[in-house]
């Protein structure tokens, strides 16, 4: 089973990486179980036991049964979090229609709604009206500055 694992250093056996993982965890007040893997950003998906994912080697040896063909979600949201109860097999397609969807981009402008699937469109049309603008620009003072090497001049 834990051959299944894709980067899990082979020292490992099932009780050393359950041990490994709960020495490098914490428990917190909403009854997550934090693990700490090779970097300090939190919040993020850990890296522990070589290069494997923190969630997918603890979904092998706390809960069992994993396929490598299914992805390991999150129920609690939090991409760093190995609680055995917080963790489930999905497929992918099932994976991204339970992902929650924030009403605004990252810039801050609501997101409307797609009619087709009825989930928030992925980008703002703000945003990629910017963007659009951004380009022209560059575009733009990209052929200017090509036409006044070739000797063109504009009137």
């Amino acid at each position: 089973m834990l051959a299944d694992i894709k980067g899990l250093s082979k020292n490992f056996t099932a009780e050393t990486l359950r041990m490994h993982l709960l020495e490098r965890s914490e428990r917190r007040p909403d009854g997550c179980l934090l693990v700490r893997g090779y970097g300090s950003q939190r919040g993020v998906y850990q890296k522990v036991g070589g290069r494997a994912w923190a969630h997918i080697a603890a979904f092998v040896v706390f809960v069992g049964g994993y396929d490598p063909d299914l992805e390991v979600d999150h129920t609690c949201q939090a991409k760093d979090c190995i609680e055995p109860t917080h963790l489930r097999q999905l497929t992918h397609a099932e994976n991204c229609r339970s992902r929650v969807q924030r009403p605004q981009c990252g810039n801050g402008h609501d997101r409307e709604v797609d009619e087709s699937t009825g989930r928030y469109r992925r980008g703002c049309r703000a945003c990629n009206r910017d963007a659009q603008r951004r380009w022209r620009e560059r575009r733009a003072a990209e052929v200017a500055q090509a036409r006044g090497a070739a000797g063109w001049f504009t009137a």
